[in-house]
């Protein structure tokens, strides 16, 4: 495969990450914001009636996965071949990619797992309270935004190091970067609570930790799809 056209899978496999993370959107809105995630016996009647809801999400995010591993090894083989004097940069924004979705991964088995022990019929409320309490610093939560920034700070730097992409993409990254640093401290809140702007469980961190991070997806994978010419290495580059 040419480097023109890793251009082009690597922009749309990062286009499909952006599509299936809006399509799971709309069914974060499904649910009761006013139900406490410290009442284990209303989460776990929740949980019972939004099952098939919750499970949808969780298989969106199997092929988020997939397609974000696609774009994450094409990215730094782009990074690469760019300049070749940056291929750490560039194995540093694989391996942010593969902490992210690993954490993320742990966060869906554990929601998944809440699910799971409503089906049955007599759910626990201490184990249902447990596991939910147990993603919330995962999933949109200070964990997964500590790699987000990560992952967006290095690939930032790849792009005004080598080139890779345009270079006001990197300021796009370096913004997702700071609002995801803004957002880790949101775990010292206080009591989680999702109608709140800054907490372990708040709306704010939630909205600020995520969509920059979407938007740079969206405007690196057009910049990618949109390549026409691939520049080669000069024998100085590679050093």
């Amino acid at each position: 495969m040419n480097d023109l056209k890793m251009y082009r899978v690597t922009g749309w496999f990062g286009l499909a990450v952006v599509v299936l993370a809006l399509g799971q959107f709309p069914l974060s809105m499904v649910g009761d914001p006013s139900i406490s995630v410290y009442d284990g016996a209303a989460s776990a009647q929740e949980m019972f009636r939004i099952q098939n809801v919750v499970l949808t999400r969780i298989l969106l995010n199997m092929g988020l996965y997939v397609a974000m591993m696609v774009f994450a090894a094409g990215f730094r083989h782009l990074i690469r071949r760019a300049n070749p004097d940056y291929e750490w940069i560039g194995t540093l924004v694989f391996g942010a990619a593969v902490v992210w979705l690993a954490v993320t991964l742990v966060a869906n088995g554990l929601e998944g797992g809440t699910v799971l022990d409503t089906l049955g019929g007599n759910a626990d409320p201490s184990v249902v309270r447990a596991l939910i309490e147990g993603y919330l610093l995962i999933y949109n939560g200070s964990i997964a935004f500590a790699i987000t920034g990560l992952f967006l700070g290095a690939a930032g730097y790849a792009t005004f190091a080598t080139g890779v992409l345009p270079r006001w993409t990197g300021w796009v990254a370096y913004v997702g970067t700071a609002l995801c640093v803004i957002s880790v401290p949101a775990m010292y809140g206080g009591p989680v609570d999702v109608t709140g702007f800054y907490n372990a469980g708040g709306w704010g961190p939630i909205i600020i930790a995520n969509f920059p991070p979407a938007i740079w997806f969206v405007v690196a994978s057009v910049s990618l799809i949109r390549t026409r010419e691939v520049t080669a290495p000069t024998p100085d580059s590679v050093g």
